[in-house]
């Protein structure tokens, strides 16, 4: 790792103002804590404000602003598959966040930074896109989890019977080729997934109150989480 990178780094571990200790960030950065008290030193000097000293620990006072982030060529192409690959299964305004995260990326990194990572030609092909009406439900689904907000869902089962029921969002899965949205159903009062691919429409009814007992992380420790992996609501 170039030192430029290890220094970012550094001062990123040290930038939530928790006082952290060599050795703790020699066994995070993977180097020697020689090798941290060398770049401690170097940062000081260089008027970054961290304070501390060997033995009790290192901090970095509150107000500093970081220089402009800098990305490893691994992390440029990583970023750059990434968004390929979301652009080609994600929804709607998520394909468009990530072409717009390219350009920001791609016009502040180094142009010999830039040139190494385009020689990486990564292309990502469905072959069975995703279409318009799955792109949409996507971002419907992924803006109601953020809010968060109910949503009353038409939906289609294997069989093709169709249901009407409200939901609350939780979490979306990618298995490659199929979206599944994890969701506390208010029909069945229990936790359900759902393929978006046979979800016929998706309302949003407004915000809710989340309930602890209905969370993701409850969902986890349930067992629905292995009964309906299916996606059989």
């Amino acid at each position: 790792m170039r030192r430029a990178d290890r220094l970012f780094r550094l001062i990123d571990r040290l930038r939530p103002g928790k006082l952290t200790t060599a050795r703790d960030l020699a066994e995070a950065m993977e180097v020697s804590e020689r090798t941290i008290y060398r770049d401690i030193a170097h940062l000081q000097a260089s008027g970054v404000p961290v304070e501390g000293e060997a033995g009790l620990g290192y901090m970095m006072r509150d107000g500093y602003d970081l220089p402009p982030l800098m990305f490893t060529e691994e992390e440029i192409i990583a970023l750059s598959v990434g968004a390929r690959m979301v652009q080609t299964w994600g929804g709607t305004s998520m394909a468009r966040g990530a072409e717009q995260a390219l350009e920001k990326i791609t016009g502040v990194i180094p142009e010999a930074t830039r040139s190494k990572a385009e020689r990486l030609q990564f292309k990502a092909w469905a072959s069975r896109p995703l279409d318009a009406h799955t792109r949409t439900t996507i971002d419907t689904v992924e803006a109601a989890i953020r809010a968060p907000e109910r949503i009353m869902l038409e939906y289609a089962d294997e069989k093709g019977a169709r249901t009407e029921r409200p939901i609350r969002p939780l979490g979306l899965w990618f298995w490659g080729a199929v979206w599944t949205l994890v969701a506390w159903c208010e029909l069945r009062n229990d936790f359900r997934m759902f393929r978006l691919d046979r979800i016929r429409d998706a309302v949003l009814l407004g915000p809710y109150v989340p309930d602890a007992s209905q969370t993701l992380d409850a969902f986890y420790e349930s067992d629905a989480a292995g009964y309906h992996s299916t996606g059989n609501p």
